[in-house]
Protein backbone atom coordinates (compact mmCIF):
# COMPACT_ATOMS: atom_id res chain seq x y z
CA UNK A 1 0.00 0.00 0.00
CA UNK A 2 1.35 3.27 -0.97
CA UNK A 3 2.16 6.40 1.60
CA UNK A 4 -0.97 8.01 -0.39
CA UNK A 5 -3.37 5.02 0.32
CA UNK A 6 -2.14 5.07 4.07
CA UNK A 7 -3.01 8.54 4.80
CA UNK A 8 -6.60 7.87 3.29
CA UNK A 9 -7.14 5.61 6.25
CA UNK A 10 -7.68 5.81 9.58
CA UNK A 11 -4.85 3.87 11.63
CA UNK A 12 -4.16 2.46 14.68
CA UNK A 13 -2.79 6.25 16.93
CA UNK A 14 -4.58 8.29 14.72
CA UNK A 15 -6.35 11.16 16.42
CA UNK A 16 -10.26 10.48 14.73
CA UNK A 17 -13.50 13.42 15.01
CA UNK A 18 -16.38 11.57 15.21
CA UNK A 19 -19.51 13.30 14.16
CA UNK A 20 -23.33 12.54 14.83
CA UNK A 21 -25.94 13.35 13.19
CA UNK A 22 -26.77 16.52 15.92
CA UNK A 23 -23.45 17.52 15.47
CA UNK A 24 -22.19 16.39 18.33
CA UNK A 25 -18.98 15.16 18.74
CA UNK A 26 -16.05 13.13 20.21
CA UNK A 27 -12.62 13.02 19.42
CA UNK A 28 -10.62 9.91 20.33
CA UNK A 29 -7.17 8.45 19.34
CA UNK A 30 -7.32 4.84 17.67
CA UNK A 31 -6.41 2.17 19.47
CA UNK A 32 -6.71 -1.59 19.23
CA UNK A 33 -9.75 -3.65 21.07
CA UNK A 34 -10.56 0.27 22.45
CA UNK A 35 -14.63 1.38 22.58
CA UNK A 36 -16.11 4.50 22.91
CA UNK A 37 -19.29 4.75 25.02
CA UNK A 38 -21.63 7.08 23.86
CA UNK A 39 -25.44 8.54 24.70
CA UNK A 40 -25.86 7.23 21.00
CA UNK A 41 -24.49 3.80 21.31
CA UNK A 42 -21.27 2.13 21.43
CA UNK A 43 -18.39 2.40 19.05
CA UNK A 44 -15.42 -0.02 18.34
CA UNK A 45 -12.18 1.07 17.63
CA UNK A 46 -11.28 -1.96 15.67
CA UNK A 47 -14.44 -0.94 13.21
CA UNK A 48 -12.63 2.20 12.22
CA UNK A 49 -9.23 1.46 11.78
CA UNK A 50 -8.63 0.77 8.38
CA UNK A 51 -11.71 2.31 7.32
CA UNK A 52 -11.45 5.70 4.39
CA UNK A 53 -11.58 9.24 6.48
CA UNK A 54 -15.24 10.30 5.04
CA UNK A 55 -16.86 7.59 5.80
CA UNK A 56 -20.63 7.65 7.55
CA UNK A 57 -20.64 4.33 10.14
CA UNK A 58 -23.28 3.29 12.86
CA UNK A 59 -23.17 2.71 16.66
CA UNK A 60 -24.34 -0.61 17.79
CA UNK A 61 -27.79 0.81 18.17
CA UNK A 62 -27.54 2.25 14.84
CA UNK A 63 -27.28 5.85 15.15
CA UNK A 64 -25.21 7.54 12.13
CA UNK A 65 -21.62 8.43 13.01
CA UNK A 66 -18.88 10.41 10.39
CA UNK A 67 -15.12 9.90 10.42
CA UNK A 68 -13.12 12.65 10.17
CA UNK A 69 -9.94 13.69 10.40
CA UNK A 70 -10.09 16.52 13.56
CA UNK A 71 -9.24 20.52 12.66
CA UNK A 72 -7.15 22.73 14.73
CA UNK A 73 -10.29 24.13 15.87
CA UNK A 74 -11.86 20.98 16.86
CA UNK A 75 -8.70 20.22 19.03
CA UNK A 76 -8.75 23.73 20.81
CA UNK A 77 -12.32 23.56 21.63
CA UNK A 78 -11.92 20.25 23.08
CA UNK A 79 -9.48 20.58 25.28
CA UNK A 80 -9.70 20.09 29.23
CA UNK A 81 -9.53 23.33 30.70
CA UNK A 82 -10.63 25.38 34.14
CA UNK A 83 -9.68 28.63 32.81
CA UNK A 84 -10.54 30.40 29.33
CA UNK A 85 -8.50 30.03 26.28
CA UNK A 86 -8.16 32.31 23.83
CA UNK A 87 -10.03 31.48 20.55
CA UNK A 88 -9.55 29.68 17.29
CA UNK A 89 -10.65 32.81 15.44
CA UNK A 90 -7.69 34.79 17.33
CA UNK A 91 -5.58 31.98 17.17
CA UNK A 92 -4.92 31.61 13.60
CA UNK A 93 -4.45 35.35 13.17
CA UNK A 94 -1.74 35.50 15.74
CA UNK A 95 0.13 32.67 13.66
CA UNK A 96 0.24 35.25 10.41
CA UNK A 97 0.71 38.22 12.48
CA UNK A 98 3.56 37.20 14.19
CA UNK A 99 5.30 34.93 11.39
CA UNK A 100 5.24 31.63 13.13
CA UNK A 101 6.35 29.10 10.80
CA UNK A 102 8.16 25.85 11.04
CA UNK A 103 11.80 26.07 12.70
CA UNK A 104 10.64 29.23 15.08
CA UNK A 105 11.70 29.72 18.08
CA UNK A 106 8.75 31.15 20.14
CA UNK A 107 8.30 31.64 24.18
CA UNK A 108 4.82 32.18 25.08
CA UNK A 109 3.72 32.88 28.79
CA UNK A 110 0.94 31.68 30.86
CA UNK A 111 0.37 28.34 29.17
CA UNK A 112 -2.99 28.10 31.05
CA UNK A 113 -4.55 25.13 29.71
CA UNK A 114 -2.05 24.84 26.37
CA UNK A 115 -4.52 26.23 23.64
CA UNK A 116 -1.96 28.72 22.41
CA UNK A 117 0.29 26.18 23.01
CA UNK A 118 -0.78 22.97 20.75
CA UNK A 119 -1.93 25.85 17.94
CA UNK A 120 2.30 26.97 18.12
CA UNK A 121 3.46 23.63 18.19
CA UNK A 122 1.98 22.45 15.62
CA UNK A 123 3.25 25.35 13.48
CA UNK A 124 6.97 25.34 14.20
CA UNK A 125 7.10 21.56 14.33
CA UNK A 126 9.04 19.31 13.31
CA UNK A 127 12.44 21.62 13.49
CA UNK A 128 11.35 24.49 15.91
CA UNK A 129 10.90 24.92 19.78
CA UNK A 130 7.90 26.41 22.11
CA UNK A 131 8.93 27.56 25.25
CA UNK A 132 5.82 28.01 27.87
CA UNK A 133 6.29 29.41 31.25
CA UNK A 134 3.54 29.15 34.04
CA UNK A 135 3.51 30.10 37.19
CA UNK A 136 0.64 27.57 38.72
CA UNK A 137 2.02 23.92 38.79
CA UNK A 138 -1.81 22.80 38.67
CA UNK A 139 -2.05 24.31 35.19
CA UNK A 140 1.03 23.29 33.88
CA UNK A 141 0.06 19.25 34.80
CA UNK A 142 -3.11 19.76 32.93
CA UNK A 143 -1.23 21.61 29.84
CA UNK A 144 1.16 18.87 29.39
CA UNK A 145 -1.32 16.09 29.65
CA UNK A 146 -3.44 17.40 27.16
CA UNK A 147 -0.15 18.54 24.73
CA UNK A 148 1.04 14.95 25.52
CA UNK A 149 -2.50 13.79 24.25
CA UNK A 150 -2.34 15.51 21.44
CA UNK A 151 1.34 14.18 20.40
CA UNK A 152 2.89 17.46 20.26
CA UNK A 153 4.24 18.11 23.75
CA UNK A 154 7.90 17.08 22.41
CA UNK A 155 8.17 20.31 20.53
CA UNK A 156 7.35 21.92 23.75
CA UNK A 157 10.11 23.22 26.79
CA UNK A 158 7.55 23.85 30.08
CA UNK A 159 9.28 25.68 32.51
CA UNK A 160 7.40 26.77 35.73
CA UNK A 161 8.52 30.28 36.25
CA UNK A 162 7.66 33.97 37.50
CA UNK A 163 8.72 35.38 34.54
CA UNK A 164 9.77 38.77 36.70
CA UNK A 165 12.92 37.00 36.92
CA UNK A 166 13.38 36.96 32.98
CA UNK A 167 13.59 34.34 30.63
CA UNK A 168 16.27 31.82 29.28
CA UNK A 169 16.20 32.14 25.90
CA UNK A 170 17.88 34.74 23.91
CA UNK A 171 17.34 35.90 19.99
CA UNK A 172 14.19 34.47 19.88
CA UNK A 173 11.91 34.84 16.76
CA UNK A 174 8.58 35.45 18.68
CA UNK A 175 6.90 35.76 22.31
CA UNK A 176 3.28 36.16 23.76
CA UNK A 177 2.15 37.00 26.54
CA UNK A 178 -1.55 36.16 27.48
CA UNK A 179 -1.16 37.87 31.17
CA UNK A 180 -3.08 40.04 32.64
CA UNK A 181 -0.27 42.81 33.29
CA UNK A 182 2.17 42.39 30.31
CA UNK A 183 3.53 45.90 30.59
CA UNK A 184 5.08 44.59 34.00
CA UNK A 185 7.55 42.20 31.55
CA UNK A 186 8.64 44.07 28.74
CA UNK A 187 11.88 44.34 29.63
CA UNK A 188 12.09 40.70 29.91
CA UNK A 189 10.63 40.05 26.50
CA UNK A 190 13.00 42.87 24.89
CA UNK A 191 16.14 40.87 26.23
CA UNK A 192 14.61 37.49 24.81
CA UNK A 193 13.67 38.99 21.25
CA UNK A 194 15.83 38.83 18.32
CA UNK A 195 16.04 42.21 16.74
CA UNK A 196 12.91 43.05 14.91
CA UNK A 197 11.25 40.33 16.71
CA UNK A 198 7.37 39.71 16.95
CA UNK A 199 5.93 40.51 20.30
CA UNK A 200 2.17 39.93 20.96
CA UNK A 201 -0.18 40.35 23.89
CA UNK A 202 -4.06 39.74 24.43
CA UNK A 203 -6.11 41.75 26.77
CA UNK A 204 -9.83 42.52 27.51
CA UNK A 205 -10.42 46.26 28.32
CA UNK A 206 -9.64 49.06 26.41
CA UNK A 207 -8.05 50.71 29.25
CA UNK A 208 -5.37 47.64 29.52
CA UNK A 209 -4.54 47.79 26.17
CA UNK A 210 -4.10 52.11 26.69
CA UNK A 211 -1.39 50.96 29.69
CA UNK A 212 0.40 48.34 27.76
CA UNK A 213 0.78 50.79 24.59
CA UNK A 214 2.04 53.36 26.32
CA UNK A 215 4.84 51.05 28.18
CA UNK A 216 5.85 49.17 24.93
CA UNK A 217 6.89 52.48 23.10
CA UNK A 218 9.10 53.26 26.40
CA UNK A 219 10.76 49.52 26.35
CA UNK A 220 11.78 50.04 22.90
CA UNK A 221 9.12 48.54 20.70
CA UNK A 222 7.52 50.06 17.45
CA UNK A 223 5.23 48.89 15.06
CA UNK A 224 2.68 49.11 17.48
CA UNK A 225 -0.98 47.58 16.38
CA UNK A 226 -4.09 46.70 18.13
CA UNK A 227 -6.88 44.65 16.35
CA UNK A 228 -9.98 43.27 17.13
CA UNK A 229 -11.56 39.92 15.38
CA UNK A 230 -15.09 39.37 15.13
CA UNK A 231 -16.64 36.40 13.74
CA UNK A 232 -20.34 35.61 12.42
CA UNK A 233 -22.06 32.35 11.84
CA UNK A 234 -24.15 31.62 9.19
CA UNK A 235 -26.83 28.86 8.82
CA UNK A 236 -25.42 26.70 6.07
CA UNK A 237 -28.77 25.93 4.15
CA UNK A 238 -28.94 26.77 0.81
CA UNK A 239 -32.69 27.43 1.03
CA UNK A 240 -32.23 30.01 3.98
CA UNK A 241 -29.21 31.08 4.55
CA UNK A 242 -28.74 33.87 7.04
CA UNK A 243 -26.76 34.27 10.11
CA UNK A 244 -27.06 32.88 13.16
CA UNK A 245 -28.61 34.16 16.02
CA UNK A 246 -25.35 34.54 18.30
CA UNK A 247 -21.97 35.90 17.33
CA UNK A 248 -18.51 35.40 19.01
CA UNK A 249 -17.83 39.27 19.03
CA UNK A 250 -15.49 40.61 21.40
CA UNK A 251 -13.20 37.69 22.68
CA UNK A 252 -10.23 40.38 23.63
CA UNK A 253 -7.78 43.28 21.85
CA UNK A 254 -4.68 41.82 20.41
CA UNK A 255 -1.59 43.96 20.54
CA UNK A 256 1.30 43.52 18.01
CA UNK A 257 4.71 45.06 17.91
CA UNK A 258 8.15 44.65 17.18
CA UNK A 259 11.67 45.06 18.69
CA UNK A 260 13.44 47.75 17.19
CA UNK A 261 17.09 48.79 18.14
CA UNK A 262 17.61 52.67 18.39
CA UNK A 263 17.88 55.40 16.05
CA UNK A 264 21.90 55.24 14.22
CA UNK A 265 23.50 58.13 13.94
CA UNK A 266 25.04 59.02 10.60
CA UNK A 267 28.04 61.12 9.92
CA UNK A 268 29.83 62.60 6.72
CA UNK A 269 32.37 60.77 5.03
Amino acid sequence: MNDEQNTSLAGPGDLALLVGRDRKSFIVRLEPGAKLHTHRGMVSHDDLIGVPWGTRFTSHKGYPFLLLRPSTDDLVRDLKRTTQIIYPKDLGYILMKMRIVTGCRVVEAGTGSGGLTLVLAQAVAPTGRVYSYEVRPEMQRLARRNLDALGVGSVVEFKLRDIGLGFDERNVDALFLDLPTPWDYLTQARQALVGGGFFGSILPTTNQVSRLIGALEEAGFGFIEVEELLLRQYKAVSARLRPMDRMVAHTGYLIFARAVGRQTEHTEE
